[in-house]
């Protein structure tokens, strides 16, 4: 499965919270934002990742300090461009696993500063 599709399989799944798409892959100098979404009126940075078995610790280990930390100063980045200091916001991950993604963890408000 290609990261596209794992990513579409997110937006979905996410819609299906109710939680509304703003923008999807933006990039920057800084990095990419998978998907930025409004919860209510929050604004949710997610990390989708995939990973067809655990045996390098699975998607969530996938997401490193390095790769966090990127992460915040994209969003930081997005938020200085579109004038958004207002919003509330958090930075979530969905993580999909099994040989389809058919396996769905949302783990919220698992990283900021």
């Amino acid at each position: 499965m290609k990261g596209s599709e794992a990513e579409q399989i997110a937006v979905s799944y996410l819609q299906q919270q109710h939680l509304v798409l703003v923008a999807q892959n933006y990039r920057c100098r800084f990095g990419e934002i998978d998907l930025i979404m409004r919860d209510g009126v929050t604004l949710v940075f997610v990390e989708v990742r995939m990973r067809t078995n655990d045996r390098y610790g699975g998607a969530a280990a996938s997401i490193t300090a390095t790769k966090q930390a990127k992460i915040v100063r994209t969003a930081r980045h997005y938020l200085t461009v579109f004038n958004n200091f207002e919003s509330p916001c958090r930075f979530d991950a969905l993580l999909l696993s099994g040989s389809s993604g058919q396996k769905i963890e949302w783990l919220r408000d698992v990283f900021g500063e």
